[in-house]
């Protein structure tokens, strides 16, 4: 049997990478790793990940993946930079890859990272233009 592909690109199998992170058998590692696994929840349109693992401070009530029309399709991740910036933050800049009817676009984004009771939460991000 075939293993599937990660959709966070890191190389490694589906099952052996953001899998047990996003089924929660498995805390993520690092900001880095948590950030893979909520551009594998976006292409999952796993809502109830994202909102687990956003920070509570600046987590939205709800999301609403599946009503836009048309619905993103996301192709490609590249992380360009993890950088511990201390004990439990860090950044990671990335840039997703993502299809809406068609047309090819773009998120380059410097997203901020915290660490509490040993689980990293997204808190916030700077789009880069």
């Amino acid at each position: 049997m075939l293993a599937i592909p990660c959709p966070c690109q890191s190389g490694k199998p589906f099952t052996e990478c953001c899998a047990p992170v996003i089924s929660g058998d498995l805390p993520a590692e690092s900001a880095e790793a948590l950030m893979r696994s909520r551009y594998t929840a976006f292409t999952l349109c796993n809502e109830a990940y994202l909102l687990d693992t956003w920070h509570s401070s600046t987590r939205p009530v709800t999301l609403d993946l599946a009503g836009g029309e048309p619905a993103p399709k996301w192709i490609g991740l590249q992380v360009r930079q993890h950088v511990q910036t201390g004990k439990d933050t860090a950044i990671v800049e990335f840039v997703a890859r993502y299809r809406v009817g068609g047309r090819a676009h773009r998120l380059h984004e410097t997203s901020r990272f915290v660490r509490e009771d040993r689980r990293w939460y997204y808190v916030d991000g700077e789009i880069q233009e």
